[in-house]
């Protein structure tokens, strides 16, 4: 794209000068561009900004100097968010033009790269869960999570209505099922945990005909690996209800696959991979069994052959709302993450299954190695559930734990605070020097 004299056109990023703009205003038949937008007066903006021309080097300057007042802190923060290392090859790759800048692959012809891309990000799912079919991204974790909801009331349409989720469930993806589930007959109810895991006999207690959906996570909130899921998945198969699990690309290359342990859909944050820790922003993974095939939301990329027999990739079994009539439609999801499942499968790809499964095992070690460091303070105790963790654990501090996270934030780390007592740690992306330094803040803070 051309760049304009800024002298003709008032600005150095607009793409055309005022000789450029008349001349395509003319050939459209109007005599500004003005005239291409009807804006009603009582909406229209007609002030100004305020905002001060700067060239490129002062506004650097300037966003630089406010991005400074942050604080500089090491975070040992979790419960869904991870800032594991990237590796440069991933942006390096996911930078080129062709990726960066391009929307649906809806034209085969002049996508094939960035479709297979996808399709090997949902080969990566299916090898991890298990499961015969995986969508090419959804938004995030939680819309997954309300996807999941939707598709069970569809496969149990004439009866049932509760979906059951644990009672630890993060308050963010709570909200969102339930803004899912707005204005269907489907009910979300939580069943209790016991150290931070599936309560399996109050699930049996509350598990009847009327559940069309039980929902458990794998590490939990709070950093723990579930158990019992081959349990949890015998209950929902004998009520006829859909087993979802949640879980994350790095976590499925360790522990059980889904699939091995009765799971109807596995949904999730794939942005563990490639993407960094991003305060918010998310990669929902979708994963289900390949009879369910019709019912997946969002976009499936398959594999075909073009005119000549060639292996060729398209979109497939488009069910979106825009794509066929609405009332058909299976979601109302109209986009994806398709620039982050490439990160995620370009991240995969250079760890390989080794590696993979090496990131995850560390998890587990460096989390339990700390937390047995942590036990060893005066006035801490760590872990507090009996359980195996994976990247994250709670400790119980006999201080207020808001006035421990309080001191530890004046010496430069960030923790979770998660009760009045209790307070969350996590090693994911966390140097083991920073570790020991976080070790020796926690003595001088803890009682």
């Amino acid at each position: 794209m051309k760049v304009g004299n800024p002298e003709a056109n008032g600005s150095p990023y607009a793409p055309h000068t005022a000789a450029e703009t008349a001349a395509m205003c003319e050939a459209v038949g109007v005599d500004s561009v003005e005239e291409l937008f009807d804006i009603p007066d009582d909406v229209r903006f007609s002030d100004t900004f305020g905002i001060e021309a700067r060239s490129e080097r002062e506004t650097r300057a300037l966003v630089e100097g406010m991005l400074s007042r942050n604080d500089d802190l090491t975070e040992l923060l979790g419960r869904g968010h991870y800032g594991y290392y990237v590796p440069s090859l991933v942006g390096h790759l996911a930078d080129r033009s062709e990726f960066l800048t391009s929307y649906t692959q809806y034209q085969p012809e002049v996508s094939q790269g960035f479709l297979q891309a996808l399709f090997e990000y949902q080969s990566l799912l299916v090898e991890l869960t298990g499961l015969g079919v995986a969508n090419c991204s959804m938004y995030d974790a939680a819309t997954a999570l309300g996807e999941a909801a939707t598709l069970a009331a569809r496969l149990r349409a004439t009866s049932g209505h509760r979906v059951l989720v644990p009672d630890i469930l993060r308050a963010g993806r709570r909200a969102t099922l339930e803004n899912y589930v707005a204005g269907t007959d489907l009910v979300v109810e939580t069943y209790p945990t016991t150290a931070s895991t599936v309560d399996l006999e109050a699930l049996e207690s509350v598990c009847d005909e009327d559940v069309v959906m039980v929902y458990a996570e794998t590490p939990t909130v709070r950093g723990a690996i579930e158990e019992r899921l081959g349990a949890v998945g015998t209950l929902a198969d004998e009520t006829d209800a859909l087993f979802v699990l949640g879980s994350d690309p790095v976590a499925l290359s360790l522990l059980e696959r889904p699939a091995d342990v009765g799971a109807d859909v596995v949904v999730g944050d794939a942005s563990v991979l490639g993407l960094g820790t991003s305060y918010g922003m998310g990669l929902g993974l979708f994963a289900t069994r390949e009879r369910y095939l019709r019912q997946v939301p969002g976009r499936l990329v398959g594999a075909s052959e073009d005119a000549s027999g060639r292996r060729a990739f398209t979109l497939t079994l488009q069910t979106r709302e825009q794509h066929i009539r609405r009332e058909r439609a299976t979601s109302n999801i109209c986009t994806n993450q398709a620039w982050v499942a490439l990160r995620s499968a370009m991240h995969a790809s250079v760890l390989g299954p080794t590696g993979l499964a090496e990131l995850a095992a560390r998890g587990v070690r460096r989390a339990e190695s700390l937390a047995e460091r942590v036990d060893t303070i005066d006035g801490v105790d760590a872990p507090v559930d009996d359980r195996r963790h994976m990247r994250e654990f709670v400790a119980r501090t006999e201080r207020p734990a808001s006035a421990v996270a309080d001191d530890l934030t004046e010496r430069g780390f960030a923790i979770h605070v998660v009760g009045d007592h209790e307070i969350q740690v996590c090693v994911a992306g966390v140097t083991d020097a920073a570790l020991e330094r976080f070790v020796d803040a926690l003595a001088e803070v803890a009682r």
